[in-house]
Formats: structure tokens, sequence, C-alpha cells
């Protein structure tokens, strides 16, 4: 009997892993000396190029189309096309071979690299993301053979562990990259509970308050996403996005305009030190702290703006929205935003600065955005009163 060996692909995170003993590709499965199924994995074992991996697999597929080794072969498959980058052949196969309950940690990983390679947020994704703890703890190496010494069964255990850890390392990585592409809240917050359930013993907490934070934000639950914003913040104090859409919460919306202040002033301190990723050109980088930073100025201007009354100053308002302003080019919601409050500012000077606030006014019409309709309105009435 061929016990069948372990083909694992591995992806450049876990260039420097081990050999997981424990682990064999069709878990289960037994081959028998120079039987079709051990031909077949030689021939497959023994190519470098995947186009003759799959050219085997077809063969054995035409003449036996009918085997009780089909489920392997379909993760065989799987494997292959991932090495040609063929995600949806991946993904294909792949749920050919769970539906034949063919389940392993590197099937489910494997899957998970086609699905985040394809960029594909689908319910089926995510459920092969939770089932892979489950699979890992299933897997787990139990009991010590015989013949193996106690230093040598410790071994296997320790690099177990460790290529188990960088396993799970990749599938919450692959959970933070897709669930964004997920468009309904609820079906966020539903995948942010299995995650929580699944990926119990998770060091990503903080990440997962985000991104609850995220969610309820997406469905006007400020109460609820606050909660997980501060979450977020004390499992990360610097949490630049979360700071940053916290202290526009509080300030824009009057409920904390101390706290506004402070977080707002902090992301001004903490995103310039933000490493440029390396998959990131420079423009890109700076685009996006562009962004972070005219939010910031944003939130701190209307809170100087709430302040002016009681302070008789302006100014501080204004420089801050024109700031944002400038800033915001990548952002129009938040652009028009910073100039419709701006085009007010200049209004509530005195005297009103009425040519300057229709310059912003116009600005935030020419945008489409939802504040173009309220900018139209104002620069309407800021029109009348500088003919008057």
């Amino acid at each position: 009997m061929r016990v069948f060996p372990r083909l694992f692909l591995i992806s450049a995170l876990f260039a420097c892993a081990g050999s997981l003993l424990a682990q064999q590709v069709c878990r289960g499965f037994t081959v028998v000396m120079n039987s079709p199924e051990d031909k077949l994995t030689l021939a497959v074992n023994g190519a470098n190029d995947p186009a003759q991996q799959i050219q085997a697999l077809d063969a054995y597929m035409q003449a036996h189309p009918n085997s009780n080794f089909l489920p392997c072969v379909d993760e065989y498959y799987a494997m292959a096309y991932l090495k040609q980058n063929n995600y949806a052949k991946v993904i294909e196969y792949g749920q050919k071979a769970l539906a034949a309950h063919d389940q392993n940690e590197l099937l489910l990983l494997n899957m998970t690299k086609a699905y985040v390679g394809s960029a594909q947020a689908t319910p089926e994704a995510f459920q092969v993301i939770m089932l892979e703890p489950g699979e890992l703890r299933a897997e787990t190496p139990n009991a010590r053979p015989t013949s193996a010494t106690d230093a040598e069964w410790q071994k296997t255990l320790s690099d177990y562990q460790g290529e188990a850890k960088d396993i799970t390392a990749y599938m919450e990585y692959a959970f933070f990259f897709l669930l964004p592409r997920v468009t309904d809240a609820n079906q966020r917050l539903q995948y942010l509970d299995q995650f929580t359930k699944a990926y119990a013993d998770s060091s990503q907490q903080g990440r997962v308050d985000f991104q609850y934070f995220i969610a309820y934000k997406m469905l006007n639950n400020s109460a609820k996403a606050d909660a997980y914003g501060e979450k977020a913040v004390t499992e990360d104090p610097n949490n630049v996005d979360a700071l940053n859409l916290l202290a526009y919460d509080y300030g824009v919306g009057r409920t904390n305009p101390a706290k506004a202040a402070e977080y707002a002033k902090k992301v001004l301190d903490l995103a310039p030190q933000i490493k440029k990723p390396a998959e990131m050109s420079d423009a890109q980088y700076q685009a996006a702290l562009n962004s972070k930073l005219g939010l910031a100025h944003l939130t701190l201007g209307y809170v100087d703006f709430l302040e002016s009354p009681r302070t008789h100053r302006i100014v501080p308002a204004i420089d801050q929205f024109k700031t944002a302003a400038n800033l915001l080019n990548g952002n129009p919601d938040y652009q028009a935003q910073a100039l419709f409050y701006l085009g007010n500012a200049y209004e509530f000077a005195y005297p009103p600065n009425h040519r300057a606030a229709a310059e912003a006014l116009e600005r935030a019409a020419s945008l489409q955005t939802p504040w173009q309709g309220r900018a139209r309105e104002l620069l309407a009435k800021v029109r009348a009163a500088e003919r008057r």
C-alpha cells in the first residue's frame, strides 16, 4: 500500500514553513502499489509543470470517470490550477471536493488563496475560512508513534503548531481582505459573528471591533458603532482610521466635541508616521495620507465652528475647512462637506464674506455628492444677500 504524500502549495507567506507531518493530500486515502491511482500520484508528484499535472489528471478522469478516487483528483486539480493562478478552476474543483466530503486544511487553504486572488467575497469564501480552525484542531497530531522518540514527537508537535499558526494568520488576513468587499452591512455583521466564534483565540480583536464599527456605521447605528470604535481604539490606541472616524462622529454628530478634537489631533500626529506599504506607489500612499489628514482637519474645523459663538473666532474654522478641502481631492463626499461648511463659515464671519462663501459653495455644488442640493440652496441665499 502507498499512502498519498502531501503536495503542499505554500505561498510566499509560508516560504519558511516546515512540513506538516500529520497532514496529507486526500487524507484517509490509501493507494495500492502499481494501481492507476498509484501511477497518477507518481505522475503528479513527479511533474514540476502544472500543465503536465493537469494533463495527467485529465487522462485519469477519462479512463476512470466513476472512480471513488475522484474527490482526491479534484483536490489535485485545485492544487495544480492554483500554480497557474487560475482561481476560477481552483474554486470549481475545490467546491467539488468539499461536496464529496473531502475536507482538509490544505484544501481549505488553497481555496482561500483562490478567493483572495480573485477578490471573491462570496458566502462560499467565508464558509471556507470559518471551516479552517476546526480542521486544524481535527488534524492536530494527538498520539505519539511508538517508533518516535520523545524528542522527535516534540519536534513534530512544534512543527505542526508553527505551521498551523501561519495558516491561521493567512486565513485571518483573507477574512479582513474580503470583508470590506461585502456591501451588505447585515451580512458583514453575520460574518463577523462567525469569525469571532470560529477564531475565538485570535489576536486580531482590535481589527474585529473596527469592522463591527464600520458595519454599524453603514447601518447608521451610531451608538453601537461608536461603542465598537472605542473598543478598537482601546485594543490599538494608534488605530488611525478608528480614531479618525470616531472623531468625525463625535464632532459632526455634536456628541463629544472635546474628544473629537483630541482624536483628530492625534490622527494628525500619527498618520504621517504610517509606513508606506510595499505594494503602494508613492502617489497612492500620498493620496491615502491626504484623505486621512483631510478628514481630521474637517473634524477640527467643525469643532472650531461649533465653538465660534463662544470664542467669537471664526478664522480657525475657516483655515481648517480650507485645508481639509485641499487635502480631500480623492474623497468628493468629504471634500464637498468641507466646502459646504467653509461657505457657512464665511457667511458666519463679521462682516460676511459673500464672495468667498459663494466660491466655496460653487465648488461644493459642482461635485456629484449628497451635499450638492444643500450647497445649491445655500449658494442661492448667499447670492441674494450679496446683491442686497
